[in-house]
């Protein structure tokens, strides 16, 4: 029997995207259908980060995380629901005196950046757990994550019964969730996704992926994806690994250069990627089953 590979679709994300795109995700009524256009393309999971509705920039609101989710749930499809808690931690040194942040700044205290997921109650969210120089568009920031900050949310993640998805950039981030583990902080199968090809973390190459893996927990369930051009090559390398994969329009806006994609359509590759390698897609339910997960909230 082939071999159940998790698929998330990650949808819109949080950073600039080019104008030019036809159908980028932006409203929650968006957002929402695209989750579901995922869900009948045949992701298992859908990622969901959400955007202002006027200016299309990535957005905390909780309202709108809370529409999005609600609009998902009434449509009646199956999707396991994975909310980014990844927002609130943009610090922008002011260059005249690195010791004060620019008013653009977006630092929040630990209750503030987990308040959509205490109404929204998805069975997962994402946990950073990284801090590191970032660029989105022309703007280069610190992604700043405290071990502490990182150990408060990881338990008031434990406590709302959602399952982290630990994101990691590099390999000593892993090194940090494997502590979150030891100590008690992350319940039943730790999830952990690598992100690789973003400007100054972790290298898209299978070289990557092999060696963070020897570094996960041995009853660890893992995935990783890849950015633009890396996105389908790592759908296959990850799955010939043994991981679980991710794809969507937050990572990679194209099907080919120059021809936009959307996310029905990247699911669809990564799902004929996956057979063609002998391998074939989780159901919703059996993606809750391989992590799992509590019957949805």
């Amino acid at each position: 029997m082939s071999r159940k590979v998790i698929l998330t679709c990650a949808v819109t994300g949080n950073a600039p995207f080019n104008p030019k795109h036809p159908s980028m995700p932006v409203t929650p009524k968006q957002i929402a259908e695209a989750c579901v256009e995922a869900a009948h393309a045949g992701a298992s999971i859908a990622h969901i980060h959400v955007r202002d509705p006027e200016t299309g920039a990535g957005s905390r609101d909780p309202a709108l995380f809370k529409e999005v989710v609600d609009r998902v749930r009434a449509s009646g499809v199956d999707i396991v629901i994975n909310l980014t808690c990844g927002l609130g931690a943009f610090f922008l040194p002011d260059p005249e005196d690195e010791s004060r942040g620019l008013p653009e700044s977006d630092v929040i205290p630990v209750a503030e950046r987990v308040r959509h997921l205490e109404e929204c109650l998805p069975e997962i969210a994402s946990l950073d757990i990284t801090t590191g120089n970032q660029k989105e568009g022309n703007l280069e920031f610190v992604y700043l994550n405290t071990t502490r900050t990182l150990r408060a949310m990881a338990k008031r993640f434990q406590e709302l019964g959602i399952k982290p998805e630990l994101e990691v950039f590099s390999a000593g981030d892993i090194l940090f969730g494997n502590s979150l583990v030891t100590d008690g902080l992350i319940d039943g199968t730790p999830l952990y996704q690598m992100v690789l090809g973003v400007l100054w973390g972790a290298p898209a190459t299978p070289e990557t992926i092999l060696y963070q893996r020897n570094l996960l927990p041995k009853n660890a369930q893992w995935a990783a994806f890849g950015i633009a051009r890396d996105e389908m090559p790592m759908v296959a390398q990850a799955a010939l690994l043994g991981g679980n994969v991710r794809v969507g329009l937050e990572d990679n806006l194209y099907l080919s250069r120059g021809v936009f994609a959307t996310n029905g359509q990247l699911v669809e590759r990564a799902t004929t990627i996956l057979s063609h390698i002998g391998m074939s897609v989780a159901t919703p339910a059996e993606a809750r089953e391989i992590l799992g997960l509590k019957s949805p909230h």
